[in-house]
């Protein structure tokens, strides 16, 4: 089999039974997303890097018991969030958010926009759920029901979320700088 070209029903199949380079080539798909999901969520590079291997790590573990039928990239950011949570959880109080320096993911329209910063920082002031359902929707794109597979939660509490998180990121990048709105 082929890896880089096989679909990652496939290599999930192959890797369940133990095949260690048709995982690594799940790994390679999945990871840059992974890591923008993490990061988003924790506001620092270092958690995003120990959620992104804690998260592949329990993939793996997992994997033999995977439902067949689900997306992978969905259990994988279920994963990658619940992972995230935990890092939020255990984290020093507060993190120098301005200086959270990223590559750039397809379709990010801020990369070049003087606004990025001030978003960035916005988005990492949001209470976690809020965080994680504007992540998941309207960064990564995925749909509602996506989302609400991935949180664990209705489509509707998800919904809910990206509606109060995007209100409250509108509040913050309409505040002066120097005041802390979120």
């Amino acid at each position: 089999m082929r890896l880089g070209t096989a679909p990652d029903a496939r290599l999930v199949a192959a890797a369940a039974d133990g095949d260690r380079a048709a995982f690594d080539e799940l790994v390679r798909r999945h990871r840059d997303r992974v890591w923008a999901v993490a990061l988003r969520i924790c506001g620092d590079p270092d958690d995003a890097e120990d959620v992104l291997q804690e998260t592949f790590v329990s993939a793996w573990r997992a994997l033999p018991g995977f439902r067949r039928g689900a997306r992978l990239s969905t259990w994988l950011y279920r994963i990658a969030v619940n992972k995230s949570y935990d890092a939020v959880g255990r984290r020093r109080p507060q993190v120098a958010l301005d200086a959270v320096a990223e590559p750039s993911a397809p379709g990010d329209d801020y990369v070049a926009s003087g606004r990025r910063a001030a978003l960035v920082a916005a988005l990492a002031a949001l209470p976690v759920e809020f965080r994680a359902a504007v992540v998941l929707c309207d960064v990564l794109g995925l749909p509602t029901g996506e989302a609400a597979e991935v949180l664990d939660v209705p489509a509707g509490t998800v919904k809910s979320r990206t509606f109060r998180g995007r209100a409250l990121l509108a509040r913050a990048l309409a505040e002066p700088e120097g005041q802390d709105a979120v």
